[in-house]
């Protein structure tokens, strides 16, 4: 602020007390020597200190520690590098052998084993303990507490005393919606009491660009000031009384020179996309057309309340019959991968629609990572398809953030229902498009109808992508979509040669 207000009265000249204007000079020049000193972190020949707190023969990459040590200087920090660059190791890195432990990290409820086992315990000397449930027990001496987005609104009192030091929050794209769930007064609390707070997100934005200013007031309210301030100043109505940010690139860049977003990218494989319109169920669409109608009506005639209930039934009742009307249809991409023996994760939303795909595909033990299985059950099925008990997953397309191992044996992935977000499809992308992939090309498939959800989601999904790329890469255009189907109509052509 101290430089805003220097470079503003250089152009327009005020009276200004002596005491004033040191006051001024001496902001300036720290704001200038903690941009200098920053800027030297994320230069190509810098040099991390020394760390203690990894373990012998592990040990984290040269942009690993430059995040770590972003964090460590500014306190608050969004973390946006991409899907597979380790920003849980970057994480670790800052917090191991520092003195902001014991720290809390709180992760979406099928991480928590995965972060214990395949990270913490192997990479470093810190000792961890995953929370467990909303009612607070006296915990055990440990460096970090992993916590779920669903138990931390138990913890609130235990945060308030300022216990933790640090809090990291992986995927927080869990935060969007602020403080309107229980999950983001929580986080709001465990903010508030640490030193050091880290958000981590291949994918910050989900849907419209003003959800950045949910996700930080959970890592500096202050660099987006008030939300009124926010929305006067970077944002434009949207549909639905929603707010779109006017200018992403602009928003993006901003963060950036504040310093307080990084993100980096990587050279991914060739993600080979092919949308393939597919056929539908008339009958099923026949049956929905009266109800649709009804509800439809209303949104156009009805009160206020009644129009709002009405609109979210028919979202709801469309996007079910959809995926019910080409279940079979996706069912059928399906086997053309599965009786190659091609691993496959196949993403869907609705459980009837998983229970079609289940009979459908039976003759080859598709096994359910969805929201209704525990942590338990999903790191079961995530060894059993590692270890080759099964070639298809059938996965709920908001289960798999942060997921990781499934790369070893898959590269493909059909997008068997569509989502209004399409970070989501991202995230789910990099379930597969990782470290560890040995494949050449990662194969996306997106089946898709000319009726019901589909046309207009993919419509309103364009708009969505363009803010989420502004904010993430400001000055990058929106890559060309690369699509190849030679490899497709060979399986389709073996595929019908073995149906005859």
């Amino acid at each position: 602020m101290s430089a805003d207000l220097q470079w503003f009265i250089q152009r327009y000249p005020m009276d200004v007390s002596s005491a004033d204007m040191e006051r001024l000079q001496l902001g300036t020049s720290q704001f200038e020597a903690d941009r200098i000193r920053t800027e030297e972190i994320l230069m190509p020949d810098w040099q991390a200190p020394s760390k203690h707190g990894f373990r012998p023969g592990y040990d984290a990459y040269h942009f690993q520690k430059q995040a770590a040590e972003l964090w460590l200087r500014k306190k608050g920090l969004l973390l946006g590098d991409d899907v597979g660059l380790g920003k849980t190791i970057s994480a670790l890195y800052g917090l191991a052998g520092s003195r902001y432990l014991p720290a809390a990290v709180v992760v979406q409820a099928h991480l928590p084993t995965q972060w214990v086992n395949e990270y913490i315990v192997p990479f470093t000397y810190m000792t961890a303990h995953i929370v467990d449930g909303t009612k607070p027990y006296s915990l055990p001496a440990a460096n970090l507490y992993v916590f779920k987005y669903s138990n931390i609104h138990g913890w609130s009192d235990i945060a308030g005393t300022g216990f933790f030091k640090a809090v990291v929050y992986d995927e927080i794209q869990e935060l969007r919606n602020g403080l309107d769930t229980s999950k983001g007064k929580a986080a709001d609390v465990f903010s508030n009491n640490a030193e050091l707070r880290l958000g981590a997100s291949a994918t910050p934005v989900f849907n419209y660009g003003s959800e950045i200013w949910n996700i930080y007031q959970f890592i500096d309210k202050d660099v987006l000031g008030p939300w009124e301030e926010f929305v006067r100043e970077w944002c434009k109505s949207g549909p639905g009384g929603k707010w779109l940010v006017a200018d992403p690139d602009a928003l993006g860049s901003y963060l950036r020179e504040s310093q307080v977003f990084l993100r980096r990218l990587r050279q991914g494989r060739t993600i080979n996309t092919i949308p393939i319109e597919v056929d539908f169920d008339q009958k099923i669409a026949d049956d929905a057309e009266k109800l649709a109608r009804v509800l439809a009506q209303k949104v156009m005639t009805g009160s206020f309340v009644e129009a709002g209930v009405a609109a979210r039934e028919l979202d709801a009742f469309a996007r079910l019959q959809t995926g019910l009307a080409k279940a079979k249809s996706v069912a059928v991409l399906a086997k053309m991968y599965l009786k190659q023996g091609i691993p496959i994760l196949l993403a869907g939303w609705h459980r009837r629609v998983y229970e079609i795909w289940q009979e459908e595909l039976k003759e080859f033990n598709p096994m359910l990572y969805t929201g209704s299985e525990s942590a338990k059950q999903k790191d079961r099925v995530k060894k059993a398809f590692i270890n080759g008990e099964s070639d298809c997953i059938l996965i709920s397309l908001r289960s798999g953030a942060g997921l990781d191992g499934l790369q070893k044996r898959c590269s493909t992935v059909i997008i068997g229902e569509a989502d209004w977000a399409p970070a989501v499809v991202t995230q789910l992308v990099g379930r597969v498009d990782r470290p560890g992939q040995e494949a050449d090309e990662i194969t996306v498939i997106y089946p898709y109808v000319n009726y019901g959800s589909d046309p207009t989601m993919m419509a309103v999904n364009a708009v969505k992508k363009d803010q989420a790329r502004g904010i993430n890469d400001p000055g990058l255009e929106m890559p060309a979509v690369y699509s190849d189907e030679s490899r497709f109509k060979m399986l389709a052509k073996q595929f019908l040669k073995e149906e005859a």
